[in-house]
Parts: C-alpha cells; structure tokens; sequence
C-alpha cells in the first residue's frame, strides 16, 4: 500500500503545481553504517527563461544499460565524463544549459554515476561529471575482503574543500569557456551534495541553481550561505541526515531568504537516488521522484519561470 512520505516545503515562492508530492512503500533495510558515507544539483542563469523545462518522463532514467558517454581531458588534465543531449525526436536540446554532476564517493568507476549523467541528457542537457578523486574513488564494496585497508576516515580528510573545489571551479570553467555554457544546474548526490549547495554559496559559487539528494558532510555555514535556489531529496532512513539534521537543514535554508523545496522520500536508505535496489518498490519510486519531482520541478520552476 502507497502512504504519502513527504513534506516538501518551498521558501517564498512555489514549485510547479503536481511536482511537490512524493509517496512510497514501506521497506525492511539494513544499513551498515560505514558504507553510509560512501553511498552517494541543478543551476541556471536568470537570463535563460528560453530553455523552458516541461514535466520529467521517468521512462529517461537509466539504472542499467552501458554509458553513452565518454570519458576526455580537459585543462588541469582534470578528467570528466560527458554526455551529450542524444538526437532522438524525444530529446529537446536545452541550448547553452548544462547539468554538472557531482558525484558520490564512488566517482566515475560507479556505472550508476555515468547513467545518471545520460538520463539528464536525455532531458535535453549537456552533462558534465568532473572526476572528483584523480582516479582513485572509494571502493564499490567495503565490505570485499580485497577492501579491507580502506580507510573512510582517511579519505574523507584527503578531499576536503581545498582539494576538490578547485576540481570542481576547473570543471566549471570549462562549461563556461570551452563549451560556451551560460546556465549551469549543480545536481550533487551523497558526498556530490555538500558541493552542489557550495556552488550557489557566493564562495566558491559558479553555478546558478542546485539539487542535492542526500546530502552528507553539510556544515551549516554552506547551508546558511546559499543564494540561489535549491531543491533537496532526502531519505527517511538516512543516518547521516537524520530526521532532525533535516530540521535543522531546513531551518537554516529558510532563515537564508532564497528559495528552496526539500522533499523526503519514505523507506528509503541514504544512497536511494544514486544506488536504489529496483526490486523495492519504495526504492524505486524514491529514485524516480527525486530525478523526476525534485530535480524536474526545480528546472521547470526556474528555467520554465513558473509559479
């Protein structure tokens, strides 16, 4: 039986009618806690009012299948993985938009990261997934026995905002320089996250709106300090953002002035909009509306310009 889980809340100005709720099933999960941290944002410009955002058809979102993509490098021999809009009569190329996605911990080695990158190019935008971790992201699977050195802790420290800001600054440069992008969309998920809502922060900055699905590490500084609109997906059964760390998220968002949409999705683990196990029902259907309501409805709402 479907119940409704979520309770999006909208600051200042609402999301287009029809996109705010979320329902899901009930699920049983486990969680290991230290593979939480490794589970695993949207922007654009004022000025691009023509790249008008409809309504997200689900069908889009990829979670098998081989990447359309490719892997090049750019300035700072930084590698990223692009994934241009496909011609196909059900794609509509948003011109001079693009999506920059930040990833979880598992980067550019994690198949659902570069598919993620091609379901947001079959919504019409250029897709670009910076290589957060110089080719070397966190295992798959801590729990392989082949893992066992692996240190979270040691990995987290290792890329922290002076590391992988700059990483992100030359991703966005460029968008900006070398493909002649204006409006930039920041979709972060897991570790991802915490970079996407820095991006519409005045410092770094660099993109023009965000989307962040279970976001980890947030200070509250990052929080309180964006400018731009946001829209959040979160898990109900997220232990790294738990029911009142999402009070607390949503106070600090309110507090900030601008406008945002957060959004919880019920029976759902952290990970859920990255990694959902599509034999749960509730899995799925969290992955799904977070792809199609929370990220769909912030484009619609800005790039669209609707109330």
């Amino acid at each position: 039986m479907v119940t409704l889980a979520s309770r999006p809340v909208d600051g200042r100005r609402n999301f287009p009618s029809g996109l705010n709720p979320s329902t899901s099933n009930t699920m049983r999960s486990s969680i290991i806690t230290s593979a939480l941290l490794l589970f695993g944002a949207v922007q654009a410009d004022p000025g691009a009012k023509k790249n008008t955002g409809g309504p997200i058809d689900a069908s889009i979102l990829a979670h098998t299948g081989e990447p359309a993509g490719k892997e090049i490098k750019i300035a700072n021999n930084l590698t990223v993985y692009i994934s241009p809009p496909p011609k196909s009569p059900r794609t509509k190329p948003r011109s001079q938009s693009a999506i920059l996605l930040l990833t979880d911990v598992f980067g550019l080695n994690l198949l659902q990261n570069k598919l993620l990158a091609d379901s947001f190019a079959r919504a019409g935008y250029l897709t670009l997934v910076p290589d957060l971790f110089a080719g070397s992201p966190a295992p798959s699977d801590i729990n392989d026995p082949a893992s066992a050195n692996f240190s979270i802790p040691a990995f987290l420290a290792a890329h922290q905002p002076p590391v992988t800001d700059p990483i992100i600054a030359s991703a966005i440069s460029h968008l900006r320089g070398s493909l002649n992008i204006s409006s930039i969309a920041a979709a972060g998920y897991c570790f991802g996250g915490r970079y996407a809502l820095r991006v519409v922060n005045p410092s770094p900055g660099g993109a023009d709106v965000a989307f962040a699905a279970h976001p980890s590490l947030l200070t509250d500084e990052e929080i309180s300090g964006v400018e731009k609109p946001v829209s959040v997906a979160a898990a109900d059964r997220d232990e790294l953002l738990t029911a009142a760390r999402r009070a607390e998220v949503e106070g600090l968002l309110l507090g900030a002035g601008g406008r945002y949409q957060v959004g919880v999705y019920g029976g759902t683990p952290h990970g859920f909009a990255v990694r959902a196990n599509y034999s749960v029902e509730s899995e799925r259907f969290g992955k799904e509306g977070a792809f199609c309501r929370r990220w769909g409805g912030l484009m619609s709402f800005w790039w669209g310009g609707g109330e």
